[in-house]
């Protein structure tokens, strides 16, 4: 098990070089000049002005050339600072990330309560009127586009109602209740979004295991369904499931762009929106990297659960 840690570890190494060559040098190819923007509200800007001001960012020498100081620093742990504000990266990261992460792990919290109690009573109630209908829910939820879902979350009550969800950021540490009212609504519809995928995954797995000769034993032996389903089905049917989760937790993290747009939450996705808006190409490229490392660290935990959830698996 160490030396398997070991090697993945060490194949992180060349992963990330390799992820950091496309995000630094693909947001490059945006349409659009950032030097452009920035300087479109000054009225009869020269050309002199505008090399000032490239000589300035750094951006008159070629990419590659820009690559290898953006590396160098990221070597010592600095991510950059903002074309826009000069604002370090690391620390825009740093105050946003958390926003993210919490509306992801309360997404991924509501998406599993849904999904796994929804996937094992379909499976354990197959080809009744509730296993149509708990796969019809579930086809619904992956049909369902999140940035639509939250829409209609806030437009229709307004409208009906003359309610709309809290819009105003507050801090768990300032205020947890209004911070928990502000982050339900988004997580649950987020949570909705991503429960269909696993929910089928979980009703899929639980009919194959419960199909296996020791389950047959367990009933014979005349245990409760309860007992059953738990120690004997649940665990050997969780390990495709996991690796679904795994593949959804980066998507909450890094892929809530719309939702965090339409709720107002200052996360990292709006971070990112307004960075590729402005072509900041140092704050796109330090949010690359970053959730890119989560999705490498992810993935190493989810291959390290299986043991844990098999015991037959077993890594040299």
């Amino acid at each position: 098990m160490q030396a398997y840690i070991i090697r993945r570890v060490l194949l992180i190494i060349p992963t990330l070089v390799l992820v950091s060559i496309i995000c630094f040098f693909s947001v490059r190819f945006i349409p659009g000049d950032t030097i452009a923007l920035m300087l479109q509200e000054k009225q009869h800007a020269t050309q002199v002005d505008r090399d000032e001001l490239r000589h300035r960012l750094g951006l008159d020498v070629p990419a590659y050339v820009q690559y290898g100081r953006w590396l160098l620093n990221l070597l010592h742990g600095d991510l950059g600072q903002s074309l826009w504000t000069g604002d370090s990266v690391a620390g825009q990261l740093a105050r946003r990330m958390p926003i993210s992460f919490e509306l992801g792990l309360l997404a991924l919290v509501v998406s599993q309560l849904i999904a796994f109690p929804v996937g094992v009573y379909s499976a354990m109630r197959q080809d009744t009127g509730g296993d149509y209908a708990a796969r019809s829910f579930a086809i619904v939820c992956i049909a369902l586009p999140s940035f639509w879902l939250g829409t209609l979350v806030i437009v229709f009550p307004s409208i009906w109602w003359h309610w709309t969800p809290p819009m105003e950021y507050v801090s768990f540490l300032k205020d947890p209740v209004a911070n928990l009212q502000l982050f339900i609504i988004p997580a649950v519809v987020l949570g909705m979004v991503t429960s269909g995928t696993t929910m089928r995954m979980t009703r899929t797995m639980m009919l194959e295991v419960l199909r296996q000769d020791y389950i047959r034993t367990a009933w014979s032996k005349g245990l409760k369904e309860r007992v059953v389903v738990t120690r004997h089905a649940l665990r050997n049917a969780l390990i495709p499931v996991v690796t679904i989760v795994g593949i959804q937790l980066p998507l909450l993290v890094g892929g809530t762009v719309v939702v965090e747009q339409i709720f107002s939450l200052p996360g990292v996705g709006r971070l990112m929106l307004g960075a590729l808006s402005d072509r900041d190409y140092s704050v796109v490229s330090g949010i690359n990297i970053c959730v890119a490392s989560i999705v490498l660290l992810i993935n190493l935990v989810v291959d390290l659960t299986y043991s844990w959830l098999d015991p037959r698996v077993r890594y040299k």
